[in-house]
């Protein structure tokens, strides 16, 4: 079980059957009346976002997600390819689950897939990610916030 309290975001819980993730939370405390929480909420499942209000020390189930270590292969434009390092299963992830992830995919960069009840709804990228500048423009004169030290 997870309070109101304990909302960040990212996390993720069981609400009235679905599974939902927080996008953004904000605590607000009045004056006579206890504390609200109001939270952007994301359908893990449909990808819908709606917005909620909660009464502090609300609580509600905490969704078990399992994240299984895995290997970016390839894209063939519509579906992104990893495979599992344990079972070296291949699994096949539509492009619509990885939004947000698909900017830094490079081959054979690590991930973990996220299932929930042995579904799989998304992919995680770990913190660190090691990626390559390509091209920079110089900087020019003025382009600077404050003054540039002379030597």
């Amino acid at each position: 079980m997870i309070s109101t309290n304990d909302f960040r975001n990212g996390t993720m819980f069981e609400m009235d059957g679905q599974l939902l993730s927080i996008v953004t939370v904000e605590h607000i405390k009045l004056a006579r009346a206890g504390a609200v929480i109001k939270a952007k909420l994301r359908n893990v499942l449909t990808g819908s976002i709606f917005e909620q209000s909660f009464r502090s020390g609300d609580k509600y189930k905490t969704a078990r997600i399992d994240r299984h270590d895995c290997t970016y292969l390839y894209s063939d434009g519509s579906h992104h390819y990893f495979m599992d390092s344990k079972t070296y299963d291949q699994v096949a992830v539509d492009e619509d689950m990885l939004t947000d992830v698909i900017p830094f995919l490079k081959e054979g960069s690590e991930a973990y897939l996220l299932r929930h009840d042995d579904r799989l709804i998304g992919v995680e990228l770990p913190i660190i990610v090691e990626l390559k500048v390509a091209q920079t423009d110089p900087g020019f004169k003025g382009d600077t916030v404050s003054g540039a030290t002379k030597r």
